[in-house]
């Protein structure tokens, strides 16, 4: 069976209180919710939480939060492999087991139904043997990276590569982690990412993580043009 797991601690520091914010006039975390249901992919959707006030909001969005995050697992020093892993064997002391897992960050309001659903027929393809990661393509060729020193001066990181042109170097991509899929026996490893790794590559202009004001504002301006009704053509 598959698992979606949105995992929304209370404690967020850099912007408190932005896994429920109002972002386009309804809480971030239910474009997340929104995702996971729509692709009819999973058979349980689990919002991991310390708090009460997210499970609320949760529970009012529609979706039920089978149990409450152990406190334990809710610091800032807690990464999301121990959560899932403890997620994952919680259901099974209840009876649900699951065999693919998806982790799909409550902040992630760019991402479709259909990113999910693409994503997981990657994974599948693949017998599930290797997790699958989000990526986005960055915007230039990384071998014209320059690195700024403690007086201000640059220097180029692969000085060859200055003068070869943009379409004879090959893309590069970073991870921008809106979500992951996972067996899981990954989850039971200490690294999972040393091996192969499965992509699933994500336009750029909806690869934005919100960490600042600044990042919220830039995607609720991007939310907005992607939902945009286009105008219709005057009458004539």
């Amino acid at each position: 069976m598959k698992l979606a797991v949105i995992p929304a601690r209370g404690g967020s520091k850099r912007i408190p209180g932005k896994n429920i914010m109002p972002f386009c006039g309804r809480p971030m975390i239910a474009y997340a919710l929104e995702a996971v249901e729509r692709s009819g992919v999973f058979h349980k959707i689990h919002v991991s939480t310390d708090s009460e006030e997210i499970r609320d909001v949760a529970v009012k969005l529609g979706f039920e939060v089978d149990f409450m995050r152990d406190p334990a697992l809710a610091d800032d020093f807690t990464g999301l492999m121990p959560v899932l892993r403890w997620v994952v064997d919680e259901y099974r002391t209840r009876g649900q087991v699951f065999s693919e897992i998806c982790c799909m960050m409550p902040n992630a309001p760019l991402v479709l139904s259909h990113d999910v659903e693409a994503a997981y027929q990657t994974f599948s393809a693949h017998g599930g043997e290797h997790p699958l990661l989000v990526y986005a393509r960055y915007p230039v060729p990384i071998e014209w990276a320059f690195r700024r020193d403690e007086s201000g001066l640059m220097s180029a990181v692969s000085p060859e590569s200055l003068t070869i042109r943009s379409q004879d170097l090959a893309h590069a991509y970073y991870e921008c982690g809106p979500f992951t899929w996972w067996r899981a026996e990954h989850l039971l490893q200490d690294n999972p990412l040393t091996g192969k790794v499965l992509s699933y590559i994500m336009p750029t202009e909806r690869a934005v993580d919100i960490d600042t004001v600044e990042d919220l504002a830039y995607a609720e301006q991007l939310y907005r043009l992607m939902t945009a009704t286009p105008a219709s053509p005057p009458s004539t």
